[in-house]
């Protein structure tokens, strides 16, 4: 059974755009720049509720001048304006974005007028580094372009609460976890130190999405994510996987 467009979350989910990738090159220095400009009109000529970005949006953890300011120009054109955002939060987002002072999500930000926000973990390529543990997705946050969320800054035991969103009749359990060093999470999770919070009330009505940025293929003996995460995630009920709609992108 199809479900009204009132209760359907319309999500594009892109990943490892690795802005400013060979940006100097001669050829390909506008490839990375051209990519985040078809995933950002796609996004626009589809109206999706919102961009689902799992890491690795830049190349570097310190992009150019030119790769911050392509970014951001292109974020402004694409995800600001005036068409209305039509789900809402339910969660504690001061939980859900604990790194920035701003602990809401942009667009419930009176001073921004956002019409399709943008949620991001970060990769192993951009990840927070230095004594305040910050990226330049930080930079995106703060200004009000991004929402950042997914950042565990415990090295002891990591515990994910996830944005609960509401549209219509769907509910949406939207859980992040921005690249960690693989063998470190690996131990973490066989050592059942990875806890996934769920929601209080009506448990078995939410879909449950998990973004992360890890391998996933055993590269190494204990440099991969333990795929059998049934423990840690609350199982899905079928009958509202219909209520999400993701957008692919030509390739």
């Amino acid at each position: 059974m199809l479900l009204a467009d009132e209760d359907t979350f319309k999500i594009l989910i892109a990943t490892d755009v690795h802005l400013g990738y060979l940006e100097k090159d001669a050829i390909r220095g506008s490839d990375s720049y051209t990519t985040l400009n078809e995933i950002l009109k796609c996004a626009k000529t589809n109206q999706v509720d919102f961009i689902l970005l799992g890491g690795d949006l830049f190349h570097d953890n310190k992009p150019s001048r030119k790769c911050l300011h392509s970014c951001i120009t292109m974020l402004r054109q694409y995800c600001m304006g005036d068409s209305p955002i039509r789900f809402n939060i339910l969660s504690d987002q001061a939980v859900n974005f604990n790194t920035t002072q701003f602990p809401w999500v942009n667009y419930q930000d009176e001073n921004l007028n956002i019409s399709i926000p943008v949620f991001s973990i970060h990769g192993n390529h951009d990840d927070p580094t230095g004594a305040e543990g910050l990226c330049a997705l930080d930079l995106l946050s703060v200004s009000g372009l991004v929402n950042h969320f997914g950042h565990s800054q415990s090295v002891e035991r990591i515990e994910i609460s996830p944005i609960l969103m509401q549209k219509g009749n769907t509910k949406l359990a939207l859980y992040g976890l921005g690249s960690i060093p693989d063998e470190r999470l690996y131990r973490m999770f066989v050592n059942n130190q990875v806890t996934m919070l769920r929601p209080r009330e009506d448990q078995e009505e939410w879909f449950n999405l998990f973004t992360i940025h890890q391998n996933r293929c055993v590269h190494v003996c204990v440099q991969y994510v333990v795929v059998c995460l049934n423990h840690c995630i609350v199982h899905s009920c079928s009958h509202i996987i219909t209520s999400v709609k993701a957008i692919k992108c030509a390739e």
